[in-house]
């Protein structure tokens, strides 16, 4: 049995991500799963707010508890995107890849599995504009991640969410997908240099 393909779309905030892994989702051509970062942090969030009702009895800053468990997550997010590939699934990344550390995560997790690298693509204005019309994203948010997201610059495959639909971003993926054509630029792509500080 051949290991799912990962299609793994990178992009900021509101470029558009989501929908078009829901038109991926929803078509019936090759069949997908979808793991999006902000579920997993979300059900995780669930959990704890069910589980441990109680308001806490120490105060404890933000960037503490990002400190003790955004790592962790976020590591048992690229395992489980592993363990569907291995397990023959096709799996869609719905995910940022903002600096280089996840990158590095990503990579020596996932690299000898077959992946498609798609950059979703879109400028800072609409950025912003979809931010205010959402509503449920800080307004900045996509601008602050742009510049390192984007610093991933070579893809398999490119979409831009101005010019064309979600659906029309996902027939251009499956387009691609069918066509046979090599998807190796991830493969391809060097680990990045940490600089501790």
């Amino acid at each position: 049995m051949e290991r799912g393909l990962i299609v793994f779309l990178n992009g900021t905030s509101s470029a558009g991500k989501t929908s078009i892994s829901t038109e991926l989702v929803n078509q019936k051509a090759i069949s997908f799963y979808h793991l999006s970062i902000d579920e997993f942090f979300s059900h995780y969030n669930d959990f704890v707010n069910n589980k441990f009702p109680d308001e806490p009895t120490r105060e404890i800053d933000h960037q503490v508890v990002s400190q003790i468990v955004d790592h962790s997550i976020f590591s048992v997010y690229v395992s489980t995107i592993k363990l569907l590939s291995e397990m023959g699934f096709n799996v869609i990344v719905d995910t940022v890849i903002e600096n280089d550390r996840s990158f590095n995560d990503f990579y020596n997790g996932l690299v000898d599995h077959p992946i498609l690298f798609v950059g979703v693509r879109c400028s800072k204005e609409e950025l912003t504009r979809r931010e205010q019309s959402r509503g449920d994203r800080l307004i900045g948010l996509a601008h602050s991640q742009f510049d390192n997201v984007y610093s991933y610059n070579e893809y398999d495959l490119e979409v831009n969410t101005e010019e064309l639909s979600p659906a029309q971003c996902a027939d251009k993926i499956l387009n691609f997908i069918k066509s046979d054509q090599d998807y190796s630029v991830f493969k391809n792509l060097s680990k990045r240099e940490i600089i501790v500080s």
